[in-house]
């Protein structure tokens, strides 16, 4: 009877461990900064979102022939271990093309308060694209939700509230209850599982799926299952793991140019 007991408490514990655990493994946040890469930049406008103004986002303006203009624009969310910090300069390739980019950073992480879940996250997701589409500067018809790693969880937020042109989705997973099964974690235990295959399932606009070969963090089989559920899906094998992955922009600009989000060069065919 004892062992019986002991064992039952045991596995109590470990329930109860995995449960209080789990957030801070998917949530590893890096260390606050000393101060903002962005203060100073013209080419950039900081917004702080929400309820008390505590999700802080940074839209970086458009060049090339969309400047002065309304713009496509891109919604971007960034991997677990990182901070919009670490993304400011790496976008210069997509604004030149045309596109703005809105870097959102996810509650808890960085300067933002608030704590990090699906829920605050997709709060966060839906006052971001608010704000983008007041702006005057950005085409509201023409936004792309961008996700890498679990920010592909934020993108499938965002498009399961609001209405945005394309998806695009790199180094992500198709659930993180799959992601947690994998790991020998009870899937009812997961306390945000961000289905993502079954918002990408929902929805209706193009979507660009770029997965590493060999990636040993989300296995290459997330990135087909989600290109294979999209409705109008497209898989772009990368030769690289997860945190390896050069920038795919080629890759983007081609998708949205024949998308018709985004105007292609002069002489350029659809």
């Amino acid at each position: 009877m004892k062992i019986v007991l002991f064992a039952f408490l045991g596995l109590l514990g470990y329930f109860g461990l995995a449960f209080a655990l789990q957030r801070s493994v998917l949530f590893p946040r890096p260390p606050r900064p000393d101060h903002s890469p962005a203060e100073g930049r013209s080419d950039v406008d900081v917004a702080w979102l929400g309820p008390g103004r505590q999700v802080e986002a940074w839209y970086l303006t458009a060049g090339g022939a969309a400047a002065g203009g309304p713009s496509p624009a891109i919604v971007f969310t960034h991997g677990n271990g990182e901070l919009i910090d670490y993304w400011l300069d790496e976008f210069d390739v997509l604004r030149a093309a045309g596109l703005g980019v809105l870097l959102v950073e996810y509650p808890g992480y960085g300067r933002s308060g608030g704590s990090p879940s699906e829920a605050s996250i997709a709060r966060a997701m839906a006052d971001a694209y608010d704000y983008l589409v007041a702006r005057r500067d950005v085409d509201p018809e023409r936004i792309i939700a961008y996700g890498r790693s679990v920010g592909g969880g934020a993108a499938g937020a965002l498009i399961r509230q609001r209405a945005v042109a394309a998806l695009v989705l790199e180094s992500s997973f198709t659930s993180v209850r799959r992601m947690a099964r994998r790991h020998g974690l009870f899937g009812p235990l997961v306390r945000d599982p961000f289905d993502t295959i079954d918002a990408v399932g929902d929805f209706e606009g193009p979507v660009l799926v770029l997965h590493g070969r060999d990636d040993r963090l989300i296995p290459a089989e997330h990135g087909q299952a989600l290109a294979e559920r999209a409705r109008d899906g497209e898989l772009v094998w990368l030769d690289c793991g997860h945190n390896d992955c050069p920038r795919p922009w080629k890759e983007v600009l081609s998708f949205v140019q024949r998308h018709e989000i985004l105007e292609g060069p002069p002489g350029a065919s659809p």
